[in-house]
């Protein structure tokens, strides 16, 4: 039977962080493709199918079905696990893909299972899982800002996510309820109960800029927020990205008015 390895770490940096993690000898810690920095000697870096959790112990069959999920979500087949192969303590570092903070979640205070976004997770202990978690709720699945699928960390061990921007971290009582853009949710437990909630008034949604829906939060559990979302960073970008055929009114009061009046919007 595979324990989830006890791992320690340091979180480096303010806005563009990294995580190090220290590795006993045998220790081994998993992390998605893409994401490694720097690493001792000594450390053995392999590719495996999914996760390399308990979850995947039923031979050839249960590894393929495990690691298709993870298509599923948006991720690789594959997984690459890090292994201190020496006698001496040794590290490893991974780093956030974009401006934000780096999460810590301690699986075994937190119930056992966390929900979050799909691109969310960033290393782990070898023996967590991850998975994928389908939204019970047709409403939540097609205007809940990430779909009918998003991923879900099990097990007892510490597992590290990332999310843009400042993370706010809320302690929901059992009934209270948290209304909050469907794209700032970054996770939560398991007790807490997901949900859409649309925006009422017709100039509220026409004018408001912020969508049709909120996420509706409802407790008893934790919940880890963003302030701003990649989607959100990613659009700002594009709306000032230099266009082909840029118009020479840009940044002037005519501005957006300019192309919806020749048709370029």
């Amino acid at each position: 039977m595979i324990q989830n390895h006890e791992i320690d770490y340091k979180i480096y940096g303010e806005e563009l962080q990294f995580v190090e993690i220290e590795l006993d000898p045998l220790e081994t810690a998993i992390a998605e493709s893409g994401s490694f920095m720097m690493m001792d000697d000594d450390i053995r870096m392999q590719t495996i199918f999914g996760d390399g959790s308990l979850q995947q112990q039923e031979g050839l069959f249960g590894k393929l079905m495990s690691a298709g999920k993870r298509l599923l979500i948006g991720e690789s087949l594959f997984m690459t696990a890090f292994t201190n192969t020496g006698r001496q303590k040794r590290k490893v570092s991974f780093a956030a893909p974009y401006t934000g903070k780096i999460i810590v979640f301690d699986l075994k205070q937190l119930g056992g299972k966390i929900i979050a976004q799909k691109d969310a997770f960033l290393c782990a202990a070898k023996g967590v899982s991850i998975g994928i978690e389908f939204q019970k709720k047709l409403g939540t699945g097609i205007f809940g800002g990430e779909g009918f699928i998003m991923e879900k960390i099990e097990g007892d061990g510490l597992a590290f996510a990332h999310a843009g921007g400042y993370i706010v971290e809320r302690e929901l009582l059992a009934g209270e309820i948290l209304k909050v853009d469907t794209g700032c949710v970054v996770a939560y437990t398991a007790g807490v109960d997901f949900d859409i909630e649309f925006i009422s008034g017709v100039r509220n949604w026409m004018f408001g800029g912020e969508g049709l829906f909120f996420a509706r939060l409802q407790g008893p559990g934790k919940i880890w927020l963003q302030s701003l979302p990649i989607s959100r960073l990613a659009g700002r970008i594009f709306q000032y990205a230099p266009q082909t055929g840029g118009r020479k009114e840009e940044g002037s009061l005519l501005g957006g008015l300019g192309d919806l009046l020749d048709g370029r919007e």
